[in-house]
């Protein structure tokens, strides 16, 4: 696949001209159905993870499949929300999981077989992609391993698009109000300087920085510095 189409897709201006991106790159790729997933796990203390889809899936499917627990057995959607090495399947990787069901089910829309990837994105988020088609994968290792690849480096770029166009807006989830002193805090933390060190910028102790930190964590709903940071960011408050 050329680069322009990678830049197609990593640089689109809305959501229609990412799908029509993503649409384009699944054609290049020989595969008719392209699926796209951003999870938000935690946007916010308390809240439900949101799934908020794009690609081409058909609406009879959706209409066929759209029981939960359906979701919950599918063994592709299993592995990509947990896992991140590419997945090729196809009939037996269902039937071995205990759903040929499902995969009886999905089939006649065109799901028969295909390719699944995963790449995870600062801030508890994650973006899936798939691609599916009909007619078998290819059986030179080396084809199917170029197939692979081109797949996960159109994932890399679609984390861009799907970052900047299907994330919800930041006011929809609430930005915190810092203190300018925290604000400071983060700014040279963001620099990379240890607690220690700020500390001594600001004329505070060591402890007193990393309470300010603990406190940060809770506010933005992190774990750790580096998280603080890029949300900070991603909330436009650094």
């Amino acid at each position: 696949m050329n680069l322009q189409r990678y830049e197609q897709v990593s640089q689109a201006a809305d959501v229609s001209a990412f799908k029509r991106g993503l649409i384009d790159a699944a054609h290049d790729l020989g595969f008719g159905l392209i699926s796209g997933v951003m999870i938000i796990e935690k946007p916010s203390p308390g809240s439900k993870a949101q799934y908020v889809p794009i690609g081409n899936t058909p609406a009879d499917f959706l209409a066929a499949s759209g029981d939960l627990e359906n979701v919950k057995r599918d063994p592709v959607h299993r592995h990509v929300a947990r896992a991140h090495t590419p997945l090729v399947y196809d009939q037996r990787l269902y039937v071995d999981a205990g759903a040929g069901d499902l995969w009886e089910m999905q089939a006649p829309f065109g799901y028969r077989t295909g390719i699944a990837v995963s790449v995870l994105m600062p801030t508890y988020r994650r973006f899936l992609l798939g691609v599916d088609r009909e007619e078998a994968l290819p059986s030179d290792s080396g084809k199917l391993s170029r197939m692979i690849a081109d797949l996960q480096l159109l994932a890399i770029h679609a984390q861009d698009a799907a970052g900047r166009l299907l994330v919800p807006n930041k006011s929809a989830v609430g930005v915190p109000r810092l203190k300018p002193r925290q604000l400071e805090i983060l700014r040279l933390t963001m620099e990379g300087k240890s607690a220690w060190v700020v500390g001594s910028l600001l004329g505070i102790s060591e402890n007193t920085v990393n309470y300010h930190m603990k406190q940060l964590f809770e506010q933005l709903d992190v774990s750790s510095k580096g998280h603080a940071v890029l949300k900070a960011m991603e909330l436009g408050l650094l």
